[in-house]
Formats: C-alpha cells, structure tokens, sequence
C-alpha cells in the first residue's frame, strides 16, 4: 500500500502544497496534513471533487475519459510561483497535480476536468491531448535531479491514476513525447527506467542489437508506431534520446533504431499490448 501526503492551510477544501523551499519540517503555523493511503479504492471526493483551486479547466471534449497521464516540470523558480501560474485565470495554464519538490502533492483541477497543460500536439493519433489526458506538474527548473520525495510522490500518486482510470504504462508519456518540436519536460534527468521496474512506464525489454540497420525511415515508423506524433527523424530522435538515451549525441545510430522498434512492437498502437 503507497501513501500520499499533501500538506494545507485551513480545516476545509482540499489540502494545499506547502511553500517552495520549505521542507516538511518548515510548515508555518495552522499547516495541517493528510496522508493517504493509495490503494485500489477511489480517492475521497475532498481530493477528486469540486473546489480545487485552479479555475483554468473545461469540461473533456466528446465526454472522453483520460487515457494518458502527461508529466511535465515547472520550470519556475519555486513551487509557489508555480502554483500562482498554474491558478492564475489570466495566464490560461494549467494541471491537475503540482508536486513538489519535497513530496507534497496538491490536486489544482479535478480529474474529471480538462486542464490546459498539454498544448499542441499528440500521442498515438490522438490530437486534443488535454481531453484525453491528466497533467502532472514537478517543481523543477529544468536541469536540476528530481529529489527522492518528489518522485516517491509521483510513483504513488501514478500507481492511483492509473488504477482508477484504467491507464496502462505505456500511457504514461512526458511533454516531450507529445510536443518534440516544442517541449524538452520533464527532461533529462527524469528517470523513466526507474518507473518502468515498479511498472508506471516502460522501457525497451531487451538489450538493442547493436550490429543492426541504422535506418530513419524504420526509426520514424517505429516511433511512430509507439505514439510519437509526425516529426521529421531528427526532431523524433532528439524527444526519443531524452527519455530512452538521454546521454547520447549524434547521428541515429542502431541503439535507438533496435529501442523504437521494440517498443513499437510491443506497444504499438495497433500492436499486441495497445488496447487502452
């Protein structure tokens, strides 16, 4: 069983990340705490229901049901500022989770919501990502680690999505992966294989042939396959290096051509394991 705790201010709503650069131990006067434990039970209407605090949400176009889980970084300097953008009905952004970076989670958008965090873009032929997904936000500026607290926090709450909205692991995707053109998060230092053995993502099963084709053409149809939306090869390769190979430079080479497809081949949309 995984907990998650959420620090707030107040005795009613739903509980409220702490301040950025403070740790659990420097919440102020009148912080309260809630520790859930996250199991296969839905969460208690405080935290899935009305309320929230951003207003930056719509209602899932088509009366869709969320089929993917995006993970971003802030990329500001603190989580408060962070989460002042994030509710700010003027700035148009949003998600429904910011984590910080010392393991506090604070729900901003009801799930049932459309937030406004994905952008233009796609994954696996799905266009209006943000009907289609739930957005998690790190505090993260970008080119730092992402502190132990933080990911344990992420790794429970990921394991509750996915749990009661049904999402598999391979839907499970960063900015990155939908928006190549446009976004680097949650970046280089996300540790996608580390999800992948506690079965939050996947990661390719087999050491790559190494003695195999290098080949854009098959590289680009297998990322493809996998969920990349239409980019030229090196556009792909780039998103394809900072989740799969994020120390690699160069030309495409048959490491990531052996990744892409098997990953293709295993998750593929209209592979063997696609049904989502």
């Amino acid at each position: 069983m995984r907990g998650l705790c959420l620090a707030g201010s107040g005795a009613a709503g739903v509980p409220r990340a702490g301040r950025a650069g403070a740790g659990s131990a420097g919440a102020g006067p009148g912080w309260r705490w809630l520790c859930l434990r996250l199991g296969p039970e839905p969460l208690p209407a405080a935290v899935t229901g009305g309320g929230l605090p951003s207003p930056n949400f719509g209602e899932r176009r088509g009366g869709v049901l969320p089929s993917l889980v995006v993970i971003h970084y802030t990329a500001m300097e603190s989580c408060a500022a962070a989460r002042a953008r994030l509710c700010d009905p003027q700035a148009e952004v949003s998600a429904h989770w910011l984590i910080s970076r010392h393991g506090e989670a604070e729900a901003l958008v009801d799930e049932a919501h459309r937030a406004w965090h994905a952008g233009a873009g796609a994954w696996a032929g799905l266009g209006d990502v943000n009907s289609h997904s739930i957005g998690i936000e790190l505090d993260n500026r970008g080119a730092e680690p992402f502190a132990a607290p933080q990911m344990r926090a992420l790794e429970g709450l990921l394991a509750d999505i996915m749990a009661r909205w049904s999402i598999p692991p391979h839907r499970v995707i960063g900015h990155s992966d939908m928006a190549p053109a446009r976004k680097s998060d949650p970046g280089p230092r996300f540790d996608w294989q580390g999800l992948a053995r506690q079965g939050l993502s996947v990661w390719p099963e087999t050491a790559p042939d190494l003695s195999g084709d290098v080949s854009a053409p098959d590289f680009v149809a297998s990322a493809r396959r996998f969920g990349y939306p239409d980019h030229p090869s090196e556009i792909l390769l780039r998103a394809f290096r900072l989740r799969f190979r994020p120390g690699a430079s160069g030309p495409l080479t048959a490491v990531e051509t052996a990744m892409a497809a098997n990953l293709a081949l295993r998750f593929g949309v209209d592979g063997p394991s696609a049904a989502a």
